[in-house]
């Protein structure tokens, strides 16, 4: 049926291609319309019908999945969902894969493979289901999104109220929040910021193995300095703190300086790191002395917690759907009435140094 999602499965391995094909067919609204042994093959069949997502493991014959991925976004940009076991023992090759253009990952064991699938079928339909609302007309290099998680609030890691920010201090604080898409989004960001830009905490959605990578990759690209969080840390002018996978992240304050708490816990709107958890942080402890910008991504993770730093004085950003891979997470947020402002991606670099420069003058 034409209101159907159409998937086509490319994976060298015939227990994957059947155990996928047969999670997908507990869903109605997906079909799979072919499966392929590797990229060659596949790409004769999309000939006929192109599908609407495609499921692509990395190490196949004759293409490898990042030549495969980049030829795709090339001529035809197709959401694409890497089914790969490389995301732990070959995370270089993983991360390339999804900088060609990739929206989400699932990781699949070498032991075990198809009781796994078979366990993770869910996953496995959401993961399809979230790949065919994104928008690849504007999607470039980068994008990373993980496997839905239980769903709790950021009360699991820091209860809400009880602001402790000062009226004014002498540090500002820029918090963003983003997934899918948002590696890219990211990029044009900080890439643009003069090296004196206000100290930014940054959530971005994204597993343990390539956060470290990420943040390296963005210090060798911008002016200002780019690192994975480390607990302690100081927010400076000049400098951006990346939540690290698999953990939370907080902003605390150490008399009028702000540091970061990084630390363990359960997953938040099923997310770790989550952008609620950071954002109420935020709230609590920078209140009026901070910017909050929530961007491209998949759900309503750091709705509430812009929502929160409205209401606490903090100045706050949406990024427009017109820009936006995904409208979710920055769609929330303004039904909630948590943004001040709804602009373009491009617009936002301006934004952070004309609110410095504001903030700087005495206004809010």
């Amino acid at each position: 049926m034409a209101d159907k999602i159409k998937v086509m499965i490319v994976d060298d391995s015939a227990v994957v291609r059947q155990v996928v094909a047969q999670a997908l067919a507990s869903d109605p609204g997906i079909q799979v319309i072919g499966a392929a042994s590797d990229p060659v093959f596949a790409l004769e069949k999309m000939r006929t019908m192109w599908p609407d997502v495609l499921i692509v493991d990395i190490e196949m014959p004759r293409m490898d999945g990042i030549t495969f991925l980049k030829k795709i976004m090339a001529e035809r940009p197709t959401p694409v969902v890497i089914c790969s076991s490389l995301a732990e023992k070959g995370a270089q090759a993983t991360f390339e894969a999804l900088s060609a253009g990739a929206v989400s990952i699932i990781t699949k064991p070498k032991l075990g493979l198809k009781s796994f699938l078979e366990d993770s079928s869910d996953d496995i339909v959401q993961a399809v289901r979230s790949a065919a609302r994104a928008n690849v007309r504007v999607l470039r290099p980068t994008t990373i999104n993980t496997i839905v998680q239980p769903k709790l609030t950021a009360d699991a890691m820091l209860s809400a109220g009880s602001n402790l920010a000062l009226t004014r201090t002498t540090d500002q604080v820029i918090a963003i929040g983003t997934s899918t898409g948002g590696t890219q989004a990211l990029e044009a960001v900080l890439t643009r910021l003069p090296a004196t830009s206000l100290g930014i905490v940054i959530v971005q959605h994204m597993p343990a193995v390539f956060t470290a990578m990420f943040a390296e990759r963005l210090h060798s690209l911008c002016q200002i300095e780019v690192r994975e969080a480390k607990n302690g840390d100081r927010v400076i002018p000049g400098r951006a703190l990346i939540a690290p996978g698999g953990k939370h992240m907080m902003l605390k304050r150490s008399g009028a300086q702000y540091i970061v708490e990084v630390a363990d816990g359960p997953v938040v709107n099923r997310h770790k790191p989550s952008v609620d958890v950071l954002f109420r942080s935020v709230a609590k402890f920078a209140g009026a002395n901070a910017l909050g910008i929530i961007m491209t991504g998949m759900g309503d993770d750091g709705a509430r917690g812009l929502k929160e730093m409205h209401d606490a004085g903090a100045k706050t950003i949406a990024q427009d759907e017109a820009s936006c891979v995904v409208f979710g997470m920055p769609m929330e947020a303004i039904k909630l009435g948590a943004a001040d402002f709804t602009m373009s991606l491009d617009l936002i670099p301006a934004a952070i140094v004309n609110y410095s420069a504001s903030y700087n003058k005495g206004g809010q």
